[in-house]
């Protein structure tokens, strides 16, 4: 198990060490534990006085909202009178929680999916993973990414009912930044690339580098939404990607819910398109040097840099494009006007707190693109690829 410093010596006195931080809670045992039935205790006996901590096992901990469905965790260390074992395991557990916010595939992958790789790579997969706040579809969905992290069968405590006992245990998930991995801070110097490499097993996906896609059209896919930010004009940007000399594929939201089979269309794509949201981590299955244009719509720099503009280019190796849209591009300029503070000036509505916000940029809004300015964007696309454009 890797730990540092203080970690490091507190573990080999004690037996237990924790770590907190700004985003994530983490306990670490190298002592035998007892698991009770539902895993919301962990035993932990030893001849030291006894204490008690609770973790909260979910990569989000600064965010009220999305720890609030995150069941806590009981470890009680020291002179204690554990439950009686029913199943005994060779291997550590690592216990986390599939609650928080899934549901929103950045969100899965920022805060359980990476998190796993950056905790539990190192194992090589001798480790067993007990899941609270246990959601099925969720285990079913990232399947491949568990069962090459574990070669044990996940445990779902609530439903199995047991008493589980390990020779040692992880209780919660390492966190570094979004859609990242600090390779010097891992034992072993683990980056993005290496996780890629692991979807790329997991999934059995082919494509390791743009250059090794043959087709004489570079493929698009470009992200459709329904419900918000959605693509007002629509049939004409596909019209125009296709003018350019892409082959153009539509995603819809039926399809990208399927990971084993969307993870492969999108790994065969040099280019992805959208507009800011949960669809554009799908970039992780693209190709290296692919390249990634994200459609900024108005109210979200700040959150269309954080989440992708800084880490798509730096960590994913990728190329990255961003189409900021104008005022005129966005339907809000037709509920409020154009002198409205919604339009002329954003950050006072995100002062009236993120909820206010929420509801006019990410909910209320949708984006009728100008073509005459994206244009320039997607035959940047194309020159970063070595392509040059379709002229019609």
């Amino acid at each position: 198990m890797h730990t540092a410093g203080k970690d490091r010596v507190q573990l080999d006195t004690t037996g237990l060490s924790c770590h907190s931080d700004l985003h994530f809670e983490l306990c670490l045992t190298n002592k035998p534990v007892i698991i009770d039935k539902n895993a919301s205790t962990v035993y932990i006996p030893s001849k030291e006085a006894k204490s008690e901590y609770k973790v909260k096992p979910y990569a989000r901990k600064e965010d009220e909202t999305a720890m609030k469905i995150v069941t806590p965790v009981r470890i009680l260390h020291g002179n204690i009178t554990p439950p009686a074992c029913d199943f005994i395991h060779r291997v550590p557990a690592v216990i986390f929680s599939s609650g928080g916010f899934t549901g929103n595939l950045f969100h899965e992958f920022n805060e359980i999916i990476i998190p796993l790789f950056l905790t539990c790579h190192h194992f090589r997969s001798r480790i067993q993973f007990v899941i609270t706040d246990f959601k099925p579809w969720w285990v079913e969905k990232y399947s491949r990414v568990l069962s090459h992290l574990s070669s044990h069968d996940v445990i779902n405590p609530v439903e199995n009912g047991s008493v589980h006992c390990f020779p040692g245990a992880v209780m919660g998930l390492r966190y570094h930044d979004n859609l990242a991995l600090n390779y010097t801070e891992i034992p072993g110097g683990y980056s993005m690339l290496d996780f890629k490499q692991f979807l790329r097993e997991s999934y059995m996906l082919k494509m390791k580098h743009v250059s090794e896609m043959k087709r004489q059209r570079p493929v698009l896919i470009h992200l459709s939404r329904r419900e918000t930010r959605k693509f007002l004009n629509e049939d004409k940007i596909v019209e125009m990607m296709e003018a350019l000399g892409f082959q153009v594929i539509v995603a819809t939201p039926n399809q990208t819910s399927n990971l084993d089979t969307f993870s492969g269309l999108v790994n065969s794509c040099s280019v992805i398109v959208g507009a800011h949201g949960a669809g554009l981590t799908n970039a992780v299955f693209l190709p290296t040097k692919a390249v990634m244009v994200q459609v900024v719509p108005l109210g979200l720099d700040w959150a269309s840099a954080a989440y992708y503009g800084e880490t798509v280019g730096t960590g994913m190796g990728l190329e990255y494009l961003e189409y900021k849209i104008k005022a005129e591009e966005s339907s809000l300029i037709d509920v409020y006007g154009p002198d409205h503070p919604v339009i002329t000036d954003p950050e006072s509505i995100f002062a009236k707190g993120y909820e206010a916000a929420r509801a006019v940029y990410v909910d209320g809004q949708n984006l009728k693109i100008n073509l005459v300015r994206f244009r320039k964007t997607l035959v940047e696309a194309m020159k970063l690829l070595g392509h040059s454009t379709s002229e019609n």
